[in-house]
């Protein structure tokens, strides 16, 4: 046993081994295997910033801390005695000194005085005229007055005949204030029915402010005189299919109204790829794009007798003369729903009922018609989906 009754021993009567205190740099050791050090850290810093901060505080609110009542001076300097500036009065016109503008090339600028306001521009109400220029285009003049295309076709419907193709240098044309079409008023016609033909109310015809009616006017009975001209603002006028219709081979002779160039009997020939190719070599679109309003089609550029080639498989079922300003024209039935268009062509190389293959050339480009300068006016029509715009479809 031991000789020390407070000594802790073991069961076996052997003394206990009391643990081992670990010294501070140990704990810290420990502290960073088990990666702690960077979290203590931080702890440590803001429960020190807090520290600061509250003896700050105590230390303001026990009036330890007071600004200087005296002026800091530095050593074997005296205090100045600070006194208020005295109030100056407002100084008068004739108080300035007079001015005198610096001359010679070193002097300043002298600034002039021009009364003028800038007032805004006012939208125009009105239609006012345009004479037409050699190269002008439909849709060049369109851009040229912020409208639409078609509002320039619609705005002079007879104009033009309701064709683009038919605009000519010197001819004068209505340009519309504002995207629409214009109307002829005639005997016996009415708002309400004139209104609805052109897809709008009669009530954004009586509100136009151009159109000088009053708002409050009953359509049903107001009465305008035969010949007045009226804008008809928002509105539309369906394009003429009968200019270039659907040529069946069952019945080309249907498309006899077109012109001589319409074919009799056509026998049955190769039907199309469905996949078509450029008409020219060039893929220049010249003058006028696609428009589904007032120009189904796109004009591709060149020169007088440069090649036009089938752009798919099929046979021809109108090939000459257009009388509505087409000029010469090709039409080729594909036999699988489509049909292209070739116009104002110079040359001819294929007859009614030919067949013609992808690739092939059938005319040559010209200016034949209603034309401002050589090139072909190509459409494509599908039974499904009606005139298209071909470049969605070539390669």
């Amino acid at each position: 046993m031991s000789e020390n009754p407070s000594e802790p021993q073991e069961p076996n009567g052997a003394p206990r081994r009391l643990p081992r205190r670990r010294t501070l740099g140990e704990v810290w050791a420990e502290i960073g295997q088990r990666g702690l050090r960077e979290t203590l850290g931080r702890y440590a810093s803001h429960a020190a910033l807090l520290a600061i901060i509250g003896v700050g505080v105590w230390a303001a609110r026990s009036g330890l801390i007071t600004l200087p009542t005296t002026p800091f001076l530095t050593q074997g300097a005296e205090a100045v005695e600070v006194t208020p500036t005295a109030f100056i009065s407002a100084l008068k016109l004739a108080d300035l000194p007079i001015f005198k503008p610096a001359s010679g090339a070193g002097g300043a600028i002298a600034r002039t005085t021009e009364l003028h306001t800038v007032m805004p521009e006012r939208p125009r109400l009105k239609i006012v005229q345009y004479a037409v220029q050699a190269g002008d285009t439909l849709f060049g003049i369109a851009d040229q007055f912020g409208l639409k295309p078609a509002t320039i076709l619609w705005g002079n419907w007879d104009s033009l005949s309701g064709d683009p193709h038919t605009l000519s240098p010197g001819q004068e044309l209505n340009i519309l204030p504002v995207d629409g079409a214009l109307h002829e008023w005639s005997d016996g016609e009415n708002l309400e029915r004139v209104a609805t033909f052109y897809g709008v109310t009669a009530q954004d015809i009586l509100e136009w402010p151009g159109n000088d009616f009053d708002p409050a006017e009953d359509p049903a009975t107001l009465t305008i005189q035969s010949g007045t001209v009226v804008i008809v603002p928002g509105g539309t006028r369906e394009t003429p299919t009968w200019k270039t219709p659907r040529i069946p081979r069952s019945n080309p002779a249907s498309a006899k109204i077109l012109g001589p160039g319409a074919c009799g009997q056509v026998v049955d020939g190769p039907i199309g790829t469905g996949s078509f190719v450029w008409p020219t070599a060039s893929k220049w679109i010249s003058g006028y794009t696609y428009d589904p309003a007032t120009h189904p089609a796109i004009d591709l550029g060149g020169s007088i007798g440069t090649s036009i080639f089938a752009s798919d498989t099929g046979v021809v079922v109108y090939s000459g003369w257009n009388d509505w300003g087409y000029g010469y024209v090709v039409v080729i039935d594909h036999g699988n729903g489509w049909q292209t268009l070739y116009a104002h062509l110079s040359t001819i190389n294929v007859g009614c009922g030919q067949a013609v293959f992808q690739g092939g050339t059938i005319a040559g480009m010209g200016c034949t018609g209603n034309c401002s300068g050589p090139h072909v006016h190509f459409e494509m029509m599908s039974d499904a989906y009606g005139k298209v715009n071909p470049v969605n479809f070539l390669p």
